[in-house]
């Protein structure tokens, strides 16, 4: 099908009628998602989002339940999030990075009713990358500018239009209830052209890292690694595939409620235990957690790498530490 780009705004004003309408928005020289009644809000002009797409799922902070004790006893109100959603023009790096968060979210062992409720009432419009940023490596990730998994409706820009290609059911299902006209030949020639030609390449090698990480626990490479890091978690708050939280609990007097937040594997307190012990009491062992996790303890679990190459980290970094480099360094290890 064929979106013609000056057609953009009136179709998400409609959808934003009958869905909650998530897209990118510039706000104060940032693009984050927010939720939109205007189409004229969205902002397709972008390399990425500074937040990555997972808050759409798994929210930054978010109230699980809520409780009151009276007379009766102990009352409870379960806030499960069932809106029917529409995220409009998601990378495919943070569209990929939700297919690895489901893996977290529903697994043998753990099946997350808020997330999954989420994940059931949405519908992801992809977005393809024309020009990925310096600091993108997603073709070196399993995943690319032009990735598809994971979408359901996916747009190439082409210029003057969108080639949108329906990938699931539901995706197929609401282009065709929009009443868009077929792409012609030459428009899907040029979006096919533009998906085989463009990459982004940060020559990152990953093959055989799970294994070679696997044996270097106490390798001497980490009591360097950490020295300039500060510990201020922003490559860890900004990373689409990182997943820690802390659970916590606000209560006056007898009213209260369940909190989940977003916690960081970087802060010194994400392990301290109640009896003073910290297992991770410095930068070096932080950091190693950091790799190992993505590179090797995620992929024996999932059979996967929790990277999708997006380069938030690199970018947002005040520091200037490179996990490109950091890879590259492990690579070069007798």
């Amino acid at each position: 099908m064929i979106i013609n780009k000056n057609e953009i705004a009136n179709i998400l004003t409609k959808l934003a009628e009958e869905y909650l309408v998530i897209a990118p928005v510039q706000k104060d020289g940032i693009v984050q998602f927010s939720a939109i009644k205007n189409g004229a809000e969205a902002c397709l002009t972008f390399a990425n989002t500074k937040k990555p797409g997972k808050e759409i799922l798994f929210p930054q902070s978010e109230e699980l339940y809520s409780y009151t004790i009276d007379t009766e006893g102990v009352r409870m109100q379960a806030n499960v999030d069932q809106k029917e959603t529409v995220v409009f023009g998601m990378r495919p790096c943070d569209v990929k990075s939700l297919v690895l968060l489901d893996n977290v979210f529903k697994n043998d062992q753990y099946q997350d009713v808020y997330y999954l409720t989420r994940r059931a009432n949405t519908l992801i419009v992809g977005l393809g990358c024309n020009e990925p940023a310096a600091t993108c490596f997603c073709s070196n990730m399993a995943c690319g500018p032009f990735a598809k998994e994971g979408s359901d409706i996916f747009l190439t820009d082409i210029g003057e239009a969108y080639v949108a290609e329906g990938i699931s059911e539901k995706g197929q299902a609401l282009l065709a209830k929009l009443g868009l006209g077929s792409a012609t030949a030459e428009q899907k020639a040029l979006a096919n052209q533009l998906q085989a030609e463009t990459k982004a390449d940060g020559g990152v090698n990953i093959a055989g890292i799970a294994e070679k990480l696997g044996g270097m626990f106490e390798h001497p490479f980490w009591d360097s690694l950490h020295e300039k890091c500060l510990g201020c978690a922003a490559c860890t708050y900004l990373c689409p595939t990182c997943h820690c939280f802390d659970i916590a609990d606000e209560a006056t007097d007898c009213n209260g409620c369940r909190v989940r937040n977003w916690d960081a594997c970087m802060f010194p307190l994400f392990t301290l235990h109640g009896s003073g012990h910290n297992p991770r009491p410095n930068g070096k062992a932080r950091w190693r957690q950091r790799l190992m996790h993505k590179f090797n303890y995620f992929v024996d679990r999932y059979n996967a790498t929790a990277c999708v190459g997006c380069g938030r980290c690199i970018k947002n970094c005040p520091v200037n530490l490179d996990i490109r480099q950091a890879l590259a360094d492990i690579r070069a290890l007798d």
